[in-house]
């Protein structure tokens, strides 16, 4: 008899909170639209449709993470876009965009680059944690 391995609490462990901190910021991109909109490159366009757009895909990958049958899909879709989204934190930090008026250290951005690099890892870590909780046994 086949049967499928219930996640571990290392994958729990990883998703819930990440999940729950995408919710989070996706919800701030309606919340708040005007704080995200200066870092939009102005090559995009209108930035309020980007920062909206983003808001969704943020909150629909947060609800994955929770869901352990979307969690693996989720976690994909999380490496490509923080890929795609860090081209507006670049933009920030090449141009000196100022957030509330105030603008942001190299120190700062870099920082900011770390923790992407690291949710980069996190997601990759939920996919192939993921992956191998679904393995047929």
């Amino acid at each position: 008899m086949q049967s499928r391995r219930s996640p571990n609490l290392q994958l729990i462990l990883a998703s819930v909170p990440f999940g729950l901190a995408y919710i989070w910021i996706g919800v701030q991109h309606f919340t708040n639209t005007a704080w995200f909109e200066p870092i939009v490159p102005e090559v995009l366009g209108n930035p309020s449709i980007w920062v909206l757009l983003t808001g969704v895909i943020e909150v629909l990958i947060g609800a994955g993470l929770l869901l352990h049958r979307a969690r693996t899909y989720a976690a994909m879709t999380s490496v490509f876009f923080l890929l795609a989204v860090y081209w507006a934190n670049l933009n920030m930090w090449i141009n000196d965009i100022p957030l509330n008026g105030r603008t942001y250290s190299s120190g700062w951005h870099f920082a900011r680059l770390i923790a992407q690099v690291a949710m980069l890892g996190l997601s990759l870590f939920i996919w192939k944690a993921g992956r191998r909780s679904q393995e047929v046994l």
